[in-house]
């Protein structure tokens, strides 16, 4: 298709011939910078069909139901890798040798320790504020602690800083958590994997020895693995768009993590358990079932099926393999989560789920882990945040690195008033 051109016929111009340019994976796109010249402009609300930039990062096939990190599934990276190895891969384009991963993994875990004077920010916070407007808050105030990386034109101060967030993120998260509880904050241990840092942030007290689960470690490195990045969502693109004005990474991240706080968005998995209780039990899933089915009734059953995934979420696949694990291990005796066991069972053989393809999806099963292992659902979007961060990170640099970069101005179609006189407010009485 290379070289190939559309042509556009307007009414009383000439013929406008559009560059067809060639993805090397999916829909290939129209080029249509030039339009504004011959006075339009395309109409595209939520920018379902427009390409807004160009990435080397994550594809996706709704349709076939693929994930690709830099061309590598996501269920091989979920069981053959960890987190950081998917980091630096999403941040470097290729799978690290053992050295490269060695270094990549000492520097990452020797800079989790934030700036003592950072734990000053959270008591300016109200005890009981969501987790996720302290994140917001004191992930953008990073920037007034670490000056020396924020030029954005040098590819080694882009490099340090995206070490940096991914590296305090889980103790940001941990504290986040910790100050809405009222417990001590609890230091990074740089001897402990990422997973099982964070759930030792997030769990130990001074007044007793706290072990990592290992089953629960990688059950959390499982979910950080597969909520890592998925292609141009509304957080990435908020990081981008923030990013085009050459705001500092701090501030993007900021950005993004408050367009991730928004129910339609990052919200999803905690939507699931809000549902589960709202059922409450396993004697009326029936009723919860046959509403779902009713198109008149407002009822929905969330964490099922995906806008974007059309067949199945590759994801999910994998995370309900992790989720039976952590129940099994757990042995947990929660009427929630046996009434999301049958629910799961009900949507892999009931036809009308089966017909729709209305699967369980990653946040539906993210969530049963999470709740199990006793982390509250105001938490859930922050550690969304805390694994979309090396995405975010990712696509922030890839914008930076390319020639030509311009700061980001959507246009519109105006449908309001056109010029007219403004008279005082004496004159319109």
């Amino acid at each position: 298709m290379a070289g190939q051109k559309a042509t556009l016929h307007l009414p009383g111009q000439e013929p406008i011939e559009l560059p067809i340019l060639e993805a090397a994976a999916g829909h290939s796109v129209l080029d249509v910078r030039g339009l504004g010249g011959h006075g339009y402009f395309t109409f595209d609300p939520g920018f379902l069909a427009t390409a807004s930039c160009e990435s080397e990062i994550t594809y996706i096939d709704g349709g076939k139901g693929v994930l690709l990190h830099r061309g590598y599934p996501i269920d091989q990276l979920a069981k053959k890798s960890d987190y950081l190895e998917v980091c630096y891969i999403l941040l470097n384009g290729e799978a690290p040798s053992r050295k490269e991963f060695d270094d990549f993994h000492r520097v990452v875990m020797h800079h989790t320790m934030v700036h003592e004077q950072l734990t000053d920010f959270f008591s300016g916070f109200r005890r009981d504020s969501h987790p996720m407007a302290i994140m917001c808050g004191v992930t953008g105030a990073l920037s007034a602690f670490y000056h020396d990386s924020l030029d954005i034109s040098d590819a080694r101060h882009r490099e340090i800083a995206a070490y940096r967030l991914i590296s305090k993120m889980p103790t940001l998260a941990a504290m986040s958590y910790k100050y809405s509880n009222g417990q001590p904050f609890v230091y990074p241990r740089n001897d402990l994997g990422y997973a099982g840092n964070f759930l030792h942030m997030m769990f130990a007290v001074p007044c007793e020895e706290y072990v990592v689960n290992p089953v629960l470690e990688k059950a959390m490195d499982r979910i950080l693995i597969l909520h890592a990045d998925h292609e141009q969502n509304a957080s990435t693109s908020t990081v981008r768009l923030a990013g085009s004005s050459g705001a500092n990474p701090f501030a993007c991240i900021a950005a993004g993590i408050a367009s991730l706080w928004g129910p339609a968005h990052g919200g999803a998995n905690e939507a699931c358990l809000n549902m589960l209780e709202e059922i409450g039990s396993v004697d009326r899933i029936d009723e919860y079932v046959a509403r779902a089915k009713d198109k008149s009734d407002p009822f929905r059953l969330m964490g099922f099926g995906h806008r974007v995934y059309k067949n199945h979420d590759p994801r999910a696949t994998v995370m309900r393999e992790t989720c039976h694990e952590v129940l099994s291990e757990l042995n947990i005796q929660d009427p929630l989560l046996d009434v999301a066991m049958k629910l799961e069972q009900i949507a892999l053989e009931d036809p009308y789920f089966v017909e729709k393809k209305l699967y369980p999806n990653v946040d539906f099963y993210s969530g049963i882990i999470l709740k199990a292992m006793g982390i509250p659902t105001s938490m859930f979007t922050v550690i969304f945040a805390m694994a979309r961060t090396v995405g975010w990170i990712a696509h922030w640099n890839e914008m930076l690195s390319q020639p030509g970069q311009k700061i980001g101005r959507p246009r519109q179609l105006y449908t309001g008033h056109n010029s007219r006189d403004f008279s005082s407010i004496e004159e319109r009485e």
